[in-house]
């Protein structure tokens, strides 16, 4: 299954980084180079609970783990598995720009933060406040709007395009 920014609502997170997209998937059981990923056979709703019940020893190690679309696209690898045990090849297709913003004030809530950018009247929600010395974040635009959080750096940036 491709996978692109358009259709990321399939794809049940976390997702799993893969190292390469030579999966097999025989009688529920998927592999790659001859080593597990996934056990369908066993009960559980996700990936994770599945690989802990296999009686199958060999298993394929995931090493990393991406909670969002942004961790998909700063990733150069192209294939992944989601919680749910589908295999996915993500593809980069549109090329965004990406503009930096001075931090005009950061809103500490109680779960989250809220970032106002100047230049940008409405803000993001953010899970943690950057470090102090953060003083510029990059943001996406997607046809000239702006997007998604994209970085932060302590000095401005030149714009440039980035593909997602």
């Amino acid at each position: 299954m491709v996978i692109t920014y358009r259709s990321v609502n399939k794809v049940t997170f976390p997702v799993y980084r893969l190292g390469s997209s030579n999966w097999e998937e025989h009688d529920g059981l998927l592999f790659i180079d001859n080593k597990l990923v996934d056990d369908k056979n066993m009960p559980g709703n996700t990936l994770g609970k599945r690989r802990l019940q296999t009686p199958f020893k060999d298993l394929y190690y995931l090493r990393y783990s991406i909670s969002n679309l942004l961790g998909i696209i700063k990733q150069t690898q192209t294939a992944f598995i989601d919680s749910d045990g589908v295999p996915f090849i993500y593809e980069k297709t549109v090329s965004c720009s990406l503009r930096y913003y001075k931090i005009r004030k950061i809103e500490r809530k109680t779960k989250a933060s809220v970032l106002w950018l100047k230049g940008i009247n409405f803000p993001f929600s953010i899970p943690r406040p950057p470090d102090p010395d953060m003083s510029w974040a990059g943001v996406l635009h997607m046809k000239g709007i702006p997007w998604m959080l994209y970085e932060y750096s302590e000095d401005k940036k030149s714009d440039t395009r980035r593909k997602v």
